[in-house]
């Protein structure tokens, strides 16, 4: 326990980005040597000192908590404003479908296109996905920021948050494609593949890039699955 409250933040793992990751870190080693030795270890004296173990543990860390609360601001309040530019798009498309509405019913004209139904599919699934990821963020951004909840809670929620904030960007993509391929498939049928390829770029290229920093969030270090509750 004395070597876990004295571990200094500068003997970073090669595994662990930014200080909300080394935050949670050091916040998991301390949850399995409480849990490993005895559930109120971290409320015994410090030493000579009139604080308890976890006292000092918070006390030597408020510049990394202070920096991961920050951190976790910005990254709420930024995708916060994508998820709502997002929601604002998908509720209009839903009143400017394409080939329009036909004058006397106001149903579509291209209700049977298959293509049409997918754009359908995909802009209520976008509008779904931006109004959850969005309502994540807000969470978020709600929280009283303990340092308790960076432990689970916090990390939880941004997940979430960002995960929904890929797949309404994914749909979107897929209901701009499908919509282009019902302008252009008249004149140009050779269209579906290009466009295709073409929408899947952004996302192969996102997945990449993020889903191994975002499954960070969730997954203790190796080693501390079966002991961190």
């Amino acid at each position: 326990m004395k070597a876990v409250t004295e571990w200094s933040s500068k003997c970073v793992s090669s595994d662990v980005s930014g200080a909300v990751f080394l935050l949670q870190r050091e916040l998991q080693w301390f949850q399995v040597v409480d849990v490993s030795t005895f559930p109120s270890l971290k409320w015994l004296k410090y030493q000579e000192e009139k604080s308890t173990y976890w006292e000092v543990f918070v006390q030597q860390r408020q510049e990394l908590l202070k920096d991961a609360r920050q951190w976790m601001k910005d990254t709420s309040s930024s995708c916060s404003l994508v998820g709502t530019l997002i929601i604002t798009i998908a509720f209009a498309a839903a009143f400017m479908v394409p080939g329009g509405n036909d004058n006397n019913m106001g149903i579509p004209i291209l209700l049977k296109n298959n293509s049409f139904m997918v754009f359908t599919v995909a802009k209520s699934l976008a509008l779904f996905s931006s109004v959850a990821a969005t309502l994540m963020f807000l969470v978020v951004l709600t929280s009283c920021y303990a340092i308790e909840d960076f432990l689970f809670s916090l990390p939880r929620d941004m997940t979430l948050g960002l995960t929904f904030l890929f797949l309404s960007l994914a749909f979107m993509l897929v209901a701009f494609s499908s919509a282009l391929m019902i302008v252009l498939s008249e004149q140009w049928r050779w269209i579906y593949i290009p466009v295709a390829l073409l929408a899947a770029v952004p996302i192969v290229m996102f997945s990449i890039l993020q889903l191994p920093c975002t499954l960070k969030w969730s997954n203790p270090p190796t080693g501390l699955a079966s002991t961190v509750p």
